[in-house]
């Protein structure tokens, strides 16, 4: 399902414990981090589409989260042509992401990797909430700060200022990365 001009459309999920930091996932078998996100299915809606991803990805189940924000429109992200399959090359940029903020409710031990028989992670932590972005793949990396950005109106906490490094890079300020992501960094875009 893409729109017209070829994003598909795409939830986000960045997770909040108590102390206000972030559910981080590795990727199975690579050296990338991201935040659990996943396809919109038709007749879905964001929402619905983003509790189905939090089941499936990592084992949380409504009762385990709050909704806090979300972002207000969609966040896309353009997807090399070299990390694109084959069978949907063609009419197919990227993705449109909405971002949903949410608090964890329940406990550490409800997190379940393996709900599915194709689990996305190996592993998890809880992280600042100024990520190192330079552990997400490098195209998705602007969509990742701006949705930070966004979604960081709603902490409760005032010690959660901007760190002088993101707010340079949001402002296409600082320090980038020279070297490409390598081939074990690999997104397949397989949602």
């Amino acid at each position: 399902m893409l729109d017209r001009e070829g994003f598909r459309p795409n939830v986000g999920i960045i997770l909040l414990n108590t102390q206000n930091e972030v559910w981080w996932g590795k990727r199975v078998r690579e050296h990338s981090w991201q935040f659990p996100q996943g396809g919109i299915k038709y007749g879905e809606t964001p929402e619905q589409a983003m509790l189905r991803e939090l089941e499936e990805e990592i084992g949380l189940k409504t009762k385990h989260v709050k909704i806090i924000g979300r972002t207000r429109d969609w966040l896309r992200y353009q997807v090399p042509d070299h990390f694109i399959k084959r069978d949907v090359r063609g009419h197919y940029r990227g993705q449109k992401q909405i971002w949903f903020l949410l608090r964890m409710v329940g406990r550490d031990c409800d997190v379940d990797l393996r709900m599915t028989e194709h689990p996305e992670f190996d592993a998890w932590r809880w992280h600042d909430y100024w990520v190192p972005l330079d552990m997400v793949i490098e195209f998705k990396r602007d969509v990742y700060r701006r949705a930070l950005h966004e979604l960081s109106r709603f902490l409760t906490r005032p010690a959660q200022a901007i760190p002088n490094h993101v707010r340079h890079l949001r402002n296409g300020h600082g320090p980038r990365a020279s070297n490409p992501p390598d081939q074990a960094n690999t997104d397949p875009e397989k949602k």
